[in-house]
């Protein structure tokens, strides 16, 4: 295996291919063996050979992104772990694919616990900041296409009543500000949504806080975009996470 991988590794370095004898030599193997494995990594798809040369496969590929993506994760996790204690709320990043609402990661703590889902988020976008951040974001076609399936109804008292009223919502949204949200997902609980520029992805990061604690959403809200502003620059927030 370790073997395997040193071939992989050498193999990785030549954009333009190498032959068997360099990958063999650079690898620190006998000429035999690399040819061995050589050819087993290309049966696998871990490689492909043109022309004598190597080149890296599609499964190595595969390989590459799934560890890339991970990373990405990692990095997404790390920052709202970040964001989480130095603020001192829970913190989520959520984003908007294939028509429906997926909140990817959360950072909390026992003692600042996130909001528990008692309705599905995918279905009650409508009621919660995520849910309002990710459709502003959104054409009138999508945010439509959205209610079809997922029409707005109360699920609190406080949750706006249907779809007309939502929209008037959501299009009087100003860009890249907070959207904000009291009690209209779970009593007890208020959530700002930070809306994030990735490409052509709609995406948030949010924040929840109890439902006492009102005069500070707004400065919260305000805080947190801030610290996003400030990493941002260093962080890539690969929307394909």
């Amino acid at each position: 295996m370790q073997r395997a991988m040193r071939l992989l590794e050498s193999v990785a370095r030549h954009e333009h291919g190498a032959p068997a004898k360099q990958l063999a030599r650079e690898a620190g193997l006998a000429l035999p063996t690399a040819y061995h494995l050589l050819r087993t990594l290309a049966h696998e798809g871990y490689l492909r050979r043109e022309k004598g040369l190597f080149f890296l496969g599609e499964a190595a590929e595969r390989l590459s992104s799934s560890g890339a993506q991970q990373k990405r994760r990692s990095a997404v996790a790390d920052a709202l772990a970040h964001w989480r204690d130095s603020i001192g709320v829970p913190v989520y990043y959520a984003v908007y694919r294939d028509g429906e609402i997926e909140v990817q990661c959360v950072a909390d703590t026992p003692g600042n616990p996130a909001v528990e889902e008692w309705a599905d988020f995918r279905e009650t976008g409508h009621a919660h900041a995520i849910g309002q951040c990710l459709l502003s974001q959104l054409d009138e076609e999508a945010r439509r296409d959205h209610l079809d399936r997922y029409p707005a109804q109360s699920i609190t008292p406080y949750t706006v009543r249907d779809d007309r009223t939502l929209l008037r919502r959501l299009e009087s949204t100003r860009r890249m500000q907070p959207v904000l949200e009291r009690q209209e997902y779970a009593l007890g609980t208020m959530c700002a949504a930070i809306p994030i520029t990735a490409g052509t992805t709609a995406a948030t990061i949010a924040l929840s806080l109890p439902a006492h604690h009102v005069d500070r959403l707004l400065p919260t809200a305000r805080r947190l975009q801030s610290e996003i502003g400030r990493l941002l620059g260093t962080l890539s927030l690969s929307i394909s996470i």
